[in-house]
């Protein structure tokens, strides 16, 4: 965490993740390229906790634009061995009681999975995105960790709710969340394409928790999807194309690191740029304008927006069916470090659980280091399926 003040709250503290603004406090993004940037206003979802009571503790590190698996290159986060998110970590260790996370592509939860805490992705619109530095505004929303699914259901009935200065904001002036719906004679599903890629470990998490949710009376099934993959690649486009045209404007004159070295402004761009992001970073923004180019828009950004709108019909089907699909939202139960230049290959391949949610909107709910998905603006059932489970007490 960053030196911002602690202070003590009888609602408690929050910290927040380094995509989000707070007035006055270093906001990097994870990245050298906004070193030293200190936003004079705070985000939307911050203000609102500000007024309610809540403090905000600190700042949480984050890899480069949210764009890793779990925030594990960081340009200001020592690097360690085993791979954890620091909000996560954060809020497992009950030095906070919530955090907010940007979920992009699924980092917060997979670091929820990892640390054993809740995360919440909320249905797109319902929290204010005012105030987060923006890399996909069609699929990124800040969320909630939290250690069980009321204190989530606390948090978010607190930052959701109308914005008239965020365009994507929906129109609902507030949302309630609950946990205590009834979950007797809900129906859930366990997407077999999506089980068989977990590792024997993680498949034996999914398997306990399908029987916990039984004991609680939810029928769970095994179903066969296969829009899954086609998704991932569709998001994966579009992230890295609305990513591309959005880190476009830092270019080290207005703010953020600027090259020491430079003859004239185009070298003033290419220096800091270079300087700047990481070889991540770097490989979105190349693929980024590759899928926008003249030559390959139709082919794979303009295809990437139908496929967004077919996975969602998909979805919806399914859904009528189902309450909740209960996926991995990890392959493996730890992640280990690795080289920057394996990175590209290994966030896709791990996103094929996390982007069906970022890609149509839905809400995703991570709980006992398993994924639930749901219907738009279903989160009251999908905490209420995990509160089931929490408040039986056994161990996964």
């Amino acid at each position: 965490m960053s030196d911002y003040t602690v202070r003590l709250s009888d609602r408690g503290t929050v910290a927040v993740d380094d995509m989000i603004l707070v007035k006055g406090v270093q906001a990097g993004a994870g990245s050298r390229i906004l070193e030293g940037f200190k936003p004079v206003f705070s985000a939307e979802a911050v203000t609102r906790l500000e007024k309610n009571g809540y403090v905000i503790s600190g700042k949480t590190h984050v890899g480069e634009f949210g764009l890793d698996l779990v925030g594990e290159f960081s340009y200001y986060a020592d690097k360690e061995e085993e791979l954890q998110g620091a909000a996560a970590h954060l809020v497992a260790q009950g030095a906070v009681k919530a955090a907010l996370g940007v979920d992009l592509n699924g980092a917060p939860r997979r670091a929820a999975a990892l640390s054993g805490v809740d995360f919440l992705k909320p249905t797109y619109g319902t929290v204010s995105r005012y105030g987060v530095i923006s890399c996909a505004a069609s699929g990124e929303q800040i969320g909630v960790y939290a250690e069980n699914v009321e204190s989530v259901g606390e948090i978010m009935g607190v930052i959701a709710g109308h914005d008239e200065k965020d365009g994507t904001s929906l129109r609902e002036e507030s949302y309630n969340y609950r946990t205590d719906l009834a979950v007797e004679g809900k129906k859930a599903c366990i997407v077999k394409e999506l089980f068989d890629r977990a590792d024997e470990q993680v498949q034996k998490r999914v398997e306990a928790y399908a029987q916990k949710l039984r004991k609680n009376g939810v029928a769970v099934e095994e179903v066969s999807c296969d829009f899954f993959d086609i998704a991932n690649t569709a998001w994966q486009i579009l992230m890295d194309a609305e990513t591309c045209n959005n880190v476009s404007r830092y270019d080290g004159v207005k703010f953020g690191h600027r090259a020491a070295e430079y003859k004239n402004i185009d070298e003033l761009y290419v220096n800091t740029r270079t300087e700047g992001f990481n070889f991540l970073t770097k490989a979105v923004i190349l693929y980024g304008s590759d899928v926008l180019s003249k030559n390959r828009y139709e082919e794979c950004y303009g295809k990437s927006l139908k496929v967004r709108r077919i996975v969602a019909d998909r979805f919806g089907e399914l859904m009528k069916e189902y309450d909740a699909v209960l996926t991995p939202v990890c392959g493996k139960t730890a992640y280990k470090a690795y080289e920057i230049r394996e990175a590209f290959e290994k966030v896709f391949k791990e996103s094929v659980f996390t982007s069906v949610p970022n890609l149509i909107g839905v809400p995703a709910l991570v709980s006992g280091s398993v994924q639930l998905m749901g219907k738009q603006l279903d989160e009251s059932v999908l905490l209420s399926l995990a509160g089931s489970v929490e408040r039986a007490g056994e161990s996964l």
